[in-house]
């Protein structure tokens, strides 16, 4: 059946549409906003996966190149491996709906989003969270309660749902939420150090927003008399559970407990526990040992979520808003531009900083521009050591580059402007151990190894992560959590920020019913603990290095008109490959003129500097030269005063005596000092008698000042004003 349906959302008509395209699917919408149309399909096996385990659930994103009527770049002239962006907003759509299946749902299920249309209004991004819930939510497939996804700018004080490219540009808060009617479940933002209260506002606003959207899904479902499949989750054998939980809870408290081991040992005593109630059950009764496992996880939950609850404890030990031991180390790699050493507890990044040129700018493709330039490049790896395990290295997975991109956000915001510092900046983090929270340490290491780099952050920039554990009306918030408590706890929430605000945030929340009071406490607590890390940063690095390392390249910039561009290029780009060739420089030149060179050595930068000076350099009057004569002609000669640029000197001005033949006073190739004397748009007119005076001391050259005759030369010129071995002037009498 047909149906389209629509209301407007911050002005404009967003509108959901199923029954017309890809029908076959179990659930399919386009979902539009503006001329940005997004369609959203979703498809759910009949049977569960053998042996899964999980829920698999894959969600894939794709941009493509028509849809903003463009065609792809390369070789093969199509759509590649999935962009950065394709890779982030998959995750995004995931997130928040992968909670919301049911309980032991092993049924594989494909969520497929394509950007159909893109306008140069609304971004597609958002679009798919909401069009994954009403693709999911108007099929057969066990998805109960639909969710939406808006994003959310502040700008001019004001907050915007679903701001167009424009508003995003100009606003101070980057915020996409997903949640459901009843809600939240999950955040990304990036800002300019706004504060929590901000935060807070615009977390509600943002919820106002996502209702609408649910209602419409409501709407939509109850017109075309959705049924869901009937699944009913596999019912635990209680029987088995009190067993397990009678002699082995004790044990299994006892090896939750990290207080006075490591984490791989802890998760090695659990595993062993494990192996041991499995193998208590009859070796031909292989249902009944998965069933003892499955459970053995279920009470292990359970007794971690009790722990935290009614005993109040950690398994650590650790107060509620306590932060775990932390050591840093700064500039502790000899050869990098910068480095820093971040340990919290058993979570360790070794993050580096290295300053490049314009040359480095990374580009990426945009469905807005075509293309965009990233001057703050961060890279995040998570190798399997980091958690004492073998696995696959090399390209970076989803999580890599989403753990990046978070940490990307969090130091963007305190990047100086290129006006102020030139260079390109790309931060690698290495997490070389792990137990919550990496990317948090790589916020923090990256801003101290940026620092030791000497780049001129706004401010430093700490993160933390939090977390929340619930049930009924108790609840838990925790401080920087470790890999167990972000496990099982139903909240993991990373803030970042300076001493002035907060400039990245991520939330998941696996409940439902978190109240604002429950995240004004979070905040307040994340808060807190970002000042005690910034602290102890401090300790170690309390700003930029005022130099930058010996081994980085120095950049020294300067401005040319914009006309004399194409005197610093030349030809098909000779001269400025001439200069780069001499002085081992690179060089970049901007539009508006601005002229960036980049050396190993300050000599090079300085000849380099030089050369485009004389290139570009302009005659101003009453100023001296050191002139080279380029031509000779019957009136006068030409002087190169700068590299390209003559000036005429005037026979009349080349001595303050009449000169009768140029040649008799000038040679081509011969150096002179010449004064500028008049500008008449482009041709420059000189004086070599003024300079001459001037070096003698005798003032300025008058043109009304009458020329003396030349000294007696052989043959003897006539006096009869004609002058004499001139070409131009006849030969004078005897």
């Amino acid at each position: 059946m047909y149906l389209k349906q629509g209301i407007n959302l911050g002005g404009r008509e967003f509108t959901i549409e199923t029954g017309r395209i890809a029908k076959q699917a179990d659930g399919a919408v386009l979902v539009s906003q503006g001329e940005t149309v997004v369609l959203v399909t979703a498809v759910s096996d009949r049977k569960p996966k053998v042996g899964a385990g999980f829920f698999p659930l894959t969600v894939d994103y794709r941009e493509y190149g028509y849809a903003a009527g463009r065609i792809p770049g390369g070789y093969f002239k199509r759509e590649g491996r999935p962009t950065e962006k394709e890779i982030l907003t998959s995750r995004l759509t995931d997130r928040p709906i992968r909670p919301l299946f049911p309980e032991g749902y092993e049924h594989e299920t494909q969520v497929i989003s394509m950007v159909m249309s893109a306008d140069d209004q609304n971004e597609p991004d958002v679009l798919s969270i909401t069009g994954a819930s009403a693709a999911l939510y108007l099929s057969d497939i066990p998805f109960h309660n639909p969710i939406a996804g808006v994003r959310v700018g502040l700008v001019e004080g004001k907050y915007v749902v679903n701001p167009t490219y424009e508003q995003s540009r100009n606003s101070l808060l980057n915020l996409i939420v997903a949640g459901s009617e009843e809600a939240i479940v999950m955040v990304e933002a990036g800002a300019k150090e706004v504060s929590e209260q901000v935060m807070l506002e615009a977390l509600m606003f943002a919820h106002g927003e996502i209702r609408k959207l649910c209602q419409l899904q409501r709407s939509m479902a109850e017109t075309l008399g959705i049924k869901k499949r009937e699944f009913t989750p596999k019912a635990v054998n209680e029987q088995v559970l009190r067993e397990i939980a009678e002699k082995f809870s004790g044990d299994m408290r006892e090896a939750l407990n990290v207080q006075n081991k490591s984490k791989i040992e802890s998760y090695t005593a659990i595993d062993d526990l494990k192996k041991k109630v499995v193998e208590g059950y009859p070796e031909d009764q292989p249902d009944v040992r998965k069933e003892a496992g499955e459970i053995f996880d279920r009470l292990k939950e359970a007794i971690f979520r009790d722990d935290i609850l009614n005993n109040r404890r950690r398994p650590d030990g650790r107060r509620f808003s306590e932060i775990r031991q932390i050591s840093i180390e700064a500039g502790w790699l000899p050869r990098t531009h910068g480095s820093a050493l971040f340990t919290r507890g058993e979570t360790q990044a070794v993050v580096t900083a290295t300053l490049g040129t314009s040359h480095d700018v990374q580009y990426l493709d945009s469905l807005e521009t075509g293309e965009i330039k990233r001057r703050f490049i961060l890279n995040y790896n998570f190798p399997p050591f980091s958690v004492g395990e073998t696995g696959r290295t090399g390209s970076p997975g989803r999580r890599e580059i989403g753990h990046g991109a978070l940490a990307h956000r969090a130091l963007e915001a305190v990047m100086p402007a290129e006006d102020e510092w030139p260079y390109i900046v790309r931060v690698v983090s290495d997490i070389t151990e792990s137990n919550g929270s990496s990317s948090m340490a790589t916020v923090c290491g990256g801003a101290l190894a940026m620092m030791d780099a000497g780049v001129p952050l706004k401010a430093p920039v700490a993160g933390v992560a939090m977390g929340l554990v619930m049930e009924d009306k108790k609840y838990a918030i925790l401080t920087d959590i470790a890999g167990a408590e972000d496990h099982y706890g139903d909240m993991d929430f990373k803030v970042a920020g300076t001493r002035n605000g907060i400039t990245a945030l991520q939330m998941d929340i696996k409940i439902t019913g978190l109240n604002p009071q429950i995240l004004v406490e979070a905040l307040e607590q994340a808060k807190k603990g970002r000042l005690f890390i910034l602290d102890k940063m401090e300790e170690t690095l309390a700003g930029p290095r005022t130099e930058i390392s010996p081994y980085a390249p120095r950049i020294v910039t300067i401005q040319i008109h914009p006309d004399k561009i194409r005197d610093i290029i030349g030809p098909g780009g000779k001269v400025i490959r001439g200069i780069q060739e001499k002085t081992g420089a690179k060089i970049d030149i901007s539009d508006d003129g601005k002229v960036a060179i980049a050396t190993a050595n300050a000599e090079g930068a300085e000849a380099a500097m030089q050369m485009i000076r004389d290139l570009t350099a302009e005659a101003e009057i009453g100023k001296t030269y050191l002139g080279t004569v380029s031509r000779i002609v019957d009136f006068g000669a030409f002087v190169e005063i700068f590299p390209g640029t003559d000036g005429l000197l005037h026979v009349s001005e080349i001595a303050d005596y009449r000169v009768r033949d140029v040649r008799d006073e000038l040679t081509e190739g011969q150096q002179i000092l010449v004064k500028c004397i008049g500008l008449e748009g482009n041709k420059i007119r000189l004086s070599r008698k003024a300079a001459i005076r001037d070096e003698q001391g005798g003032g300025e050259a008058h043109d009304h000042e009458e020329e003396v005759e030349a000294p007696p030369r052989e043959p003897r010129p006539s006096r009869d004003g004609r002058g004499g071995g001139g070409r131009g002037g006849g030969r004078g009498r005897r």
